[in-house]
């Protein structure tokens, strides 16, 4: 992980769990006597991620609706992090978050980080909701983070800036699937993935329960965070091409990449686009590995 990134020595569950009592029934012990919780429970991610934003972030209120997609902070964290190796954090910073969904989560951690200033623009009603709870029940957000929907679905900056609007740079957690089927695919081999690391923790085969053979999205999600036509590779060219239209109301363009092997033809458009300073960050979490672009217009 960055060096930076405050998580990069793993959970320690029992000061969670001090700080955050809601977190204790979900905990569980191997016969190694190691603390965890069962990643492939929704109901017990969910909660992790309550305790980790109240401990570390001073968010007391967090919450999102059954079915949403709930994000790991320390991977998000990372995305922060970087970014702000890219800027010069002298000056006060604003970022733009594009599509923030009903987690809040990258405007949380930067705002609570680095004390930047957050615009958050969504344009799902439900996950719009979410976010606006979440601010309106944390006064150390409502101070930093605006909200604002976007009502135009082929649009990313359009009608979130507002004229003669300048923020410091955008950032973007695209969906990367093309349908739901491909993205439930993708849950199944995480499911399983999950499943096996606990068989590991617990020293055992063991038999899992009827709710986990079946599996559903265990982090959430819904269409729009998950999903969208022609998937992550679309979605992201659209924005780049967007970009080029308020390259004087942004300083650093941002966005997550989640498949490499869209790398090519999204660098390949950057340049067409006669975009500047165009680079790709890795980022490593243990065995995984993801990466956004970064672009602008200036000299």
């Amino acid at each position: 992980m960055h060096p930076n990134n405050i998580h990069q020595n793993g959970y320690d569950f029992d000061a969670l769990s001090r700080h955050y009592p809601t977190l204790k029934p979900f905990l569980t012990q191997s016969t190694k006597g190691k603390t965890s919780i069962d990643f492939a429970n929704p109901q017990a991610v969910k909660c992790l991620n309550a305790a980790l934003l109240s401990f570390h972030y001073a968010t007391h209120f967090w919450d999102i609706p059954e079915g949403y997609l709930c994000p790991a902070a320390p991977g998000r964290a990372d995305y922060i992090h970087h970014i702000a190796d890219l800027l010069d954090t002298q000056t006060t910073t604003v970022g733009l978050d594009i599509g923030t969904g009903a987690n809040l989560i990258y405007p949380i951690i930067g705002s609570q980080t680095y004390k930047w200033q957050f615009i958050a623009s969504d344009i799902e009603k439900g996950s719009f909701a979410s976010a606006k709870t979440i601010i309106a029940a944390n006064p150390n957000l409502k101070k930093r983070i605006t909200l604002r929907r976007q009502t135009d679905p082929k649009c990313f900056f359009k009608n979130v800036l507002k004229a003669g609007e300048y923020v410091d740079f955008t950032m973007c957690n695209p969906p990367f699937h093309s349908s739901s089927e491909e993205a439930l695919s993708g849950n199944k081999r995480k499911i399983k993935g999950l499943k096996h690391n606990q068989q590991k923790r617990a020293g055992k085969q063991k038999a899992f329960p009827p709710q986990m053979q079946t599996p559903k999205l265990n982090f959430g999600g819904q269409h729009n965070e998950l999903w969208c036509n022609g998937g992550e590779l679309r979605f992201i060219s659209d924005m780049i091409n967007e970009s080029a239209e308020v390259k004087t109301q942004v300083g650093l363009f941002t966005c997550l990449v989640s498949k490499s092997a869209n790398l090519p033809a999204l660098l390949k458009q950057l340049e067409k686009i006669q975009a500047t300073n165009i680079k790709q960050i890795d980022m490593h979490q243990g065995n995984k590995t993801s990466r956004f672009i970064a672009w602008s217009f200036s000299a």
